[in-house]
């Protein structure tokens, strides 16, 4: 990789209300989603990777460790999934040049494919790359260091949605089909077991 500083964030701080339990505890391929998703994180970023816990802190950051880089608790989880993003941008702004956000309910998705969308933006270092399934853009992403002061605005439980609406024209897609499938209820998981 090359000197730009770009950190993965991975958001595991939900409350998990349509899974019925803390689902970022749960178990896939040996280990919990959340110790799935940052490994695959530390792969790529390595110690410029960032846990986003909330619920069950202690209990999903027991799960992860050791960890390359660190973890932050977003306090206010509840808010949804935008105060999360607000959290990990917050814990590296100053440092990163980019981000790469992911979730940790996204199991499928590959190291390769982390890799690719970091390629393309150090290819492309202004551009937002994202994940493309089912005609949706989505994460994991990869937001430049120009989109912080928006990732940090953001509210409710959308996501970065807005962000990527309102700048088509800088988006790069790169297709993963595996980025589709996110964990919300028990069944989802059991169906790729």
């Amino acid at each position: 990789m090359s000197d730009s500083a770009i950190f993965a964030i991975v958001l595991a701080a939900g409350s998990s209300t349509r899974f019925g339990r803390t689902k970022q505890l749960e178990q896939f391929e040996g280990m919990s989603l959340a110790a799935g998703a940052l490994r695959k994180a530390e792969a790529v970023c390595g110690a410029r990777s960032v846990l986003v816990t909330g619920k069950d802190w202690q209990d999903v950051t027991g799960t992860c460790a050791p960890l390359a880089g660190y973890f932050v608790i977003n306090n206010d989880y509840e808010q949804g999934l935008s105060s999360s993003i607000a959290c990990g941008v917050r814990s590296v702004a100053e440092s990163a040049d980019a981000i790469l956000l992911m979730l940790a309910d996204l199991p499928l998705v590959t190291t390769e494919h982390l890799m690719r969308l970091v390629n393309s933006w150090l290819e492309s270092p202004q551009s937002i790359v994202a994940s493309a399934f089912e005609d949706t853009l989505g994460p994991p992403i990869v937001f430049p260091k120009a989109d912080f002061d928006a990732l940090l605005q953001l509210t409710g439980d959308c996501g970065a949605r807005p962000i990527i609406d309102a700048n088509k024209e800088r988006v790069q897609a790169i297709a993963c089909e595996e980025a589709a499938f996110d964990i919300d209820r028990p069944e989802d998981l059991a169906g790729i077991h």
